[in-house]
């Protein structure tokens, strides 16, 4: 299995998305193309990672609002990132099109901890949209926010994270599961960081 690379390019304030490159997450896996697609897009600056993901997805769920549901029983678009791959801990990122989170982080499914921050929206500045053909979220991971678990990070050029994308939903009109670097599991399961890409901050 190849490991797919993306460059996280530098911006200096707001990013001009139209000229940051797009990762498609265009792995179906364990069930039927259901016609969805998914693209991602990631850049940073000294004290942010950027994040816009689009789905084009004709029948949208979105139930869920509140801090605890499972999001990824509705439509969801999902970011898994290990900031030091050596310490094997990522944080696993879940948004809906209402801005309804689900925020782990641990080694894996076994230990992963539910992170349940008091205002989400505010604190990634998460923003939604409906398009023409599917739906689209912003947001932003401060560095300040890493620092909790990572005080000593940066986002020095030339540092290289493991990741994976995915699009899930488990009681949509079609269910589906998708990912950007493909997995080596024969069952549904996106916690698995020995099938994350790399990712190499510009």
């Amino acid at each position: 299995m190849n490991m797919k690379e993306y460059v996280i390019e530098k911006t200096v304030g707001a990013p001009d998305w139209t000229k940051v490159s797009e990762l498609q997450v265009d792995n179906v896996c364990w069930l039927p193309d259901a016609g969805v697609r998914m693209e991602q897009q990631i850049c940073h600056d000294d004290e942010k990672i950027y994040v816009h993901q689009v789905a084009r997805e004709k029948n949208i769920r979105a139930e869920l609002t509140d801090k605890l549901g499972s999001i990824c029983t509705d439509s969801c678009m999902e970011f898994f990132f290990s900031p030091v791959p050596e310490d094997g801990r990522y944080f696993n990122i879940e948004l809906n099109l209402n801005g309804a989170i689900f925020l782990g982080f641990g080694h894996g499914r076994a230990d992963s901890i539910r992170l349940i921050p008091e205002d989400h929206k505010k604190l990634f500045n998460i923003r939604t949209n409906k398009t023409a053909d599917g739906w689209e979220i912003f947001y932003e991971i401060p560095l300040e926010f890493l620092h909790v678990f990572y005080p000593d990070y940066d986002f020095k050029s030339g540092r290289v994270i493991r990741a994976n994308c995915f699009k899930c939903g488990d009681l949509t009109v079609q269910p589906h599961y998708m990912m950007w670097n493909e997995t080596t599991s024969e069952t549904p399961d996106f916690h698995r960081p020995q099938d994350f890409g790399r990712m190499i901050f510009a």
